[in-house]
């Protein structure tokens, strides 16, 4: 292509909780998906870690925003500000001139019209000049490093901020799929509601999460434990500071319900599968990414209610990114992305 070099490929993977953006292979962003937007002028003064670290401080002038929910654009205008930041983040001082911008975006596969639009919309008022989109399955299993043009059946299941998406690939294409809004931020929404109940304390969402990372698991039995961790906050009815441990079991118990429903997802999307593919994916096994692969056993719990082997994948933060980032070279040629 001519003037190659005057493009700029990025891939991006546009999370409810993070977003991480990929140049060259290499990832050049990698911050949590808020924006901090000043009330009296409307303008954002900053994204990512340093608004993240505002998040539940701000004074009437500041406003945090959370621009995706559910894993679709809940706020335009913080969503396309916000990738605008990241995008001025990558360094481009080396630079004379503006590149164009070519971008592969994921997105749920359960997106709808009028949120697939949001999508495109967002990155091209970002300055996105050529953007391609692709289902976030898809790209997870790309990045895992699975054959997805094989005539073989294989099923990831990707547990991200805002939703667990579970597909059935093969030959190129998601054969079965769902995409349910219970995944991460609906396990620190319980874990709050569990202190507030259990413990009588009131904690944050940035609070909630730490505990999820620190000792969040699927099932009370682990092999290792980890360590209880300290949680501070205020009593409820008193107001007094208070000082509670909480476990690895108390967490599994708080977000039982929510993994109940993802293990009915699985089997849902099991029992709609061809015969030949779910062979395939009973020899292969079943692959787990996104943040919520992280919890703590819950490869298997999962194995124990379905009877086939899970895999976590390596790195199962940055697997969708990865594939994104895979499918940018020689976009045209996949029939998998969507322009």
């Amino acid at each position: 292509m001519a003037f190659s070099f005057l493009t700029q490929e990025l891939a991006i993977d546009l999370g409810t909780a993070n977003t991480i953006i990929l140049m060259n292979d290499k990832i050049v962003v990698d911050e949590p998906s808020i924006v901090a937007i000043d009330q009296n002028t409307g303008k954002p003064i900053a994204f990512g870690q340093k608004a993240r670290m505002m998040h539940g401080k701000t004074h009437a002038n500041i406003k945090t925003i959370r621009p995706l929910r559910d894993g679709v654009i809940a706020d335009f205008n913080a969503a396309e500000q916000m990738i605008r930041g990241f995008i001025k983040m990558i360094n481009y001082r080396n630079s004379f001139f503006t590149p164009s911008l070519k971008m592969v975006v994921c997105i749920p596969s359960g997106s709808t019209e009028v949120e697939i639009r949001a999508v495109r919309d967002s990155a091209e008022h970002a300055g996105g000049r050529d953007v391609y989109l692709i289902y976030e399955p898809m790209a997870a299993a790309i990045g895992i490093g699975l054959d997805v043009e094989a005539p073989t059946g294989n099923m990831v299941v990707d547990i991200g901020g805002g939703t667990t998406e579970i597909a059935v690939i093969s030959l190129g294409g998601i054969v079965i799929n769902q995409s349910i809004r219970v995944a991460g931020d609906v396990f620190t929404s319980e874990i709050q509601q569990y202190m507030r109940q259990q413990h009588s304390i009131k904690i944050g969402e940035l609070t909630a999460e730490d505990i999820k990372i620190k000792v969040g698991a699927a099932m009370s039995e682990l092999d290792v434990y980890p360590e209880p961790y300290a949680v501070r906050g205020p009593n409820l009815m008193t107001a007094h500071p208070v000082e509670v441990s909480v476990t690895s079991q108390e967490i599994a118990h708080s977000i039982d319900k929510s993994l109940v429903k993802i293990e009915a997802a699985i089997i849902q999307v099991l029992e709609q599968t061809p015969p030949e593919l779910y062979a395939d994916i009973v020899q292969n096994g079943i692959y787990l990414t996104g943040g919520g692969a992280l919890l703590r056993g819950l490869d298997k719990r999962l194995y124990e209610k379905i009877n086939i082997k899970f895999h976590v994948s390596d790195d199962p933060l940055h697997s969708v990114a990865k594939g994104t980032s895979i499918a940018l070279k020689n976009a045209e040629k996949h029939s998998f992305l969507m322009r």
